[in-house]
């Protein structure tokens, strides 16, 4: 995948210095949680934007893996159950880590040691998982299990 970019089903986001992809099934919150923790990051002063919402496309360049929007939902975000809202964006960020959002009841109770996510290039992201629940502060949570 070092030349063609691959349409992956996640949302891409940037909060701060690092790119995240919250990745899982459709339904999952990826959506939602990307956009709590773009308005928590902005909230305390970071720089955060969206770089796309639903679709994706990965390419690798150099060694790191990249995400750019598409240019058909550039600035566009689904919240589900609202509709499609417009959303401060960046073309392109360089993604450290993918984001898997988990619902109570949290099984398993622990998430598996050294976990990631596999790109369909063969390359992968180191995966972290993320509560999503009322009265919870992701993005505060996020800026704990990062290292």
């Amino acid at each position: 995948m070092t030349g063609a970019a691959v349409n992956v089903h996640a949302t891409a986001v940037v909060l701060g210095t690092h790119g995240f992809l919250f990745v899982g099934p459709s339904g999952a919150g990826k959506t939602t949680l990307a956009l709590a923790c773009l308005s928590a990051a902005k909230n305390i002063g970071l720089f955060a934007a969206l770089v796309s919402d639903d679709q994706v496309l990965i390419s690798i360049r150099n060694g790191r893996i990249i995400a750019r929007r598409p240019a058909s939902i550039a600035g566009l975000a689904e919240i589900r159950g609202v509709g499609i809202v417009q959303v401060e964006t960046v073309r392109v960020a360089v993604l450290d880590f993918a984001i898997l959002p988990v619902k109570p009841p949290f099984e398993p109770r622990m998430p598996p040691e050294n976990e990631t996510f596999l790109l369909p290039s063969g390359d992968f992201l180191p995966m972290r998982r993320l509560p999503l629940a009322e009265g919870l502060n992701s993005f505060e949570i996020l800026r704990l299990i990062l290292p």
